[in-house]
């Protein structure tokens, strides 16, 4: 089928399921819930929900009750970790879906108690403890009155304690993290003095997944490493250090677009907002359908370049909310409509653009990057192998 689309993410099946296989490795026999937020990381929760159907994930992680909506829309018939806050008047989607939320107020374990008894159903839920991130998390000296709380509704059963790591990814120092798997032991250690056995202990992150055997403990919850991207420089470098395999994990997203103009400019033009770029020569420019509102940062204006031929386009001028501009004076034979590599790699030079590469010029992490990927850009599921 010919793609019509301006502007579109291709989705390397082959690569993520590939990246699945590497983290099953890491994670053993251990459960595992794929982080599938933020529309799977900016891949598209529909296309990454069908392909997760594929593998043996016992669980998808999902931030709100819409995207625990879309997943069973896009057929996902298993586990669903909410770890995002839910309202507490929209708590009947946790029954209506079949939601093992998280929970760390004391006034959403009530409501889901009352809930359970209305529509007459048990509800598992995971106890996030605050170990010192200072995100989510009931404090440790609530602890009591929380499980006070559950021990009140037949229908709540506690399934799972949680906490998550603040400083695992951003250092190569690992001693405040190590203190926080000190508290989260402590914790469930007083839970289950106080008569309650959790089946699933969960702290594992893809950082923490990839470093930290101590961190894995029932279930894991990898997130960015799904789709073949590093948490940080500082994991990547610890974890090679330790001995670790450099091509554990594979990109799974290109990003692409087309030309939809070329135009030459004489020397001493400006180009775009702000004439914050002028030409020294005679320029050719291609003028390219995309734009921050697509998720293209505008900290990349004047300094970012694209892949035209295999070869770079520097960005030149600010990034408008639909277009931007780059210059093919050096690239020849570039004509309307040719396909353009905004995030990716070209298969006959190697050249290529990354999602960290991006983040460094727009002073920002690989996360955001691609978490902000337009939820409007079409997502195309390709099979690599099969193509070639």
């Amino acid at each position: 089928m010919t793609n019509k689309a301006i502007t579109w993410i291709e989705i390397n099946s082959r690569a993520f399921l590939n990246n699945i296989a590497s983290i099953r490795r890491l994670a053993g026999d251990r459960s595992i819930a794929a982080a599938v937020k933020a529309n799977a990381y900016g891949h598209g929760l529909k296309e990454i929900v069908g392909l997760l159907r594929k593998t043996y994930v016992d669980y998808i992680a999902v931030h709100s009750s819409d995207e625990a909506v879309g997943a069973r829309k896009f057929g996902w018939n298993r586990n669903i970790l909410g770890v995002g806050y839910i309202a507490l008047g929209d708590l009947d989607v946790i029954f209506e879906c079949d939601i093992e939320p998280t929970v760390y107020n004391v006034e959403t374990i009530n409501r889901l108690g009352r809930l359970s008894g209305k529509y007459n159903k048990n509800v598992s839920l995971h106890l996030k403890i605050e170990t010192g991130t200072n995100r989510q998390g009931m404090n440790p000296d609530r602890i009591e009155t929380a499980l006070k709380a559950i021990r009140k509704y037949p229908g709540l059963v506690l399934k799972g304690v949680s906490t998550h790591f603040a400083n695992i990814e951003d250092t190569t120092d690992h001693s405040y993290a190590e203190r926080q798997l000190k508290i989260f032991n402590d914790a469930v250690g007083r839970i289950k003095k106080l008569g309650f056995k959790p089946k699933l202990r969960h702290t594992a992150s893809s950082a923490a997944l990839l470093l930290f055997d101590e961190t894995k403990f029932e279930l894991v919850r990898p997130g960015i490493a799904l789709y073949g991207l590093w948490p940080s420089k500082e994991t990547y470098l610890s974890y090679r250090l330790k001995g670790g395999d450099n091509g554990i994990l594979s990109p799974v997203l290109t990003w692409k677009t087309r030309v939809a103009q070329i135009k030459t400019l004489k020397a001493d033009s400006y180009v775009g907002y702000g004439c914050t770029y002028k030409t020294t020569s005679r320029t050719r420019l291609a003028v390219l359908p995309v734009g921050y509102y697509d998720g293209y940062d505008r900290g990349l204006s004047n300094l970012a370049y694209v892949l035209i031929h295999g070869r770079r386009a520097p960005v030149r001028g600010r990034i408008c909310m639909n277009l931007m501009m780059v210059d093919v004076t050096d690239i020849p034979g570039v004509k309307l409509e040719d396909e353009v590599i905004l995030i990716g790699r070209d298969s006959r030079t190697g050249e290529k653009v990354t999602a960290d590469q991006m983040a460094l010029w727009a002073g920002t992490v690989n996360y955001e990057i691609i978490g902000r990927l337009g939820q409007q850009v079409p997502k195309i599921v390709v099979d690599f192998d099969k193509r070639a």
